[in-house]
């Protein structure tokens, strides 16, 4: 039971967030995003829920196995981890609410640094942790183009 408590606090705080930043982004998504120009293979609008939903639950499993070990580690880990969380908080702030593709891709670029280097470090501590976090990394991959070519094409 004691390592099921950190993993539940942290999928509920990466949901939480996940939920507070569509409170920002929801009107431009009605009303912005959809007069941009996209790429063909742009995602449905039905799969960006169930994508982040997945995503913020392997993200809270995977802190959440890292958060009740005591290794060298663990702090910059979390660290690292609450860094990577924010920067994909003002990404949806940047990119939705302030309806700045060039905010937001700067961002997301830092973004996805952090992740990688979440995914390296975590690693070493506990495989599984960087493992589940490449179905976000697969995700912001994508979204780091899309952000791009809305960049690039209006």
């Amino acid at each position: 039971m004691k390592k099921i408590i950190p993993i539940l606090i942290a999928i509920l705080i990466c949901f939480g967030v996940g939920c507070t930043a569509s409170y920002f982004q929801s009107e431009a998504i009605l009303n912005w995003y959809p007069t941009l120009d996209k790429p063909s293979f742009t995602p449905p609008d039905m799969a960006f829920p169930i994508a982040w939903s997945l995503i913020y639950l392997c993200m809270g499993i995977s802190i959440g196995l890292i958060w009740h070990m005591w290794t060298i580690r663990r702090q910059m880990i979390i660290r690292l981890f609450g860094f990577q969380l924010l920067f994909n908080f003002t990404w949806s702030i940047f990119f939705f609410y302030l309806r700045s593709p060039l905010l937001g891709f700067a961002n997301i670029l830092v973004l996805d640094v952090l992740v990688v280097y979440y995914m390296i470090e975590s690693y070493p501590v506990k495989k599984s942790s960087a493992y589940l976090f490449v179905p976000y990394l697969l995700w912001l991959i994508l979204a780091t183009y899309l952000n791009g070519y809305i960049l690039m094409y209006n």
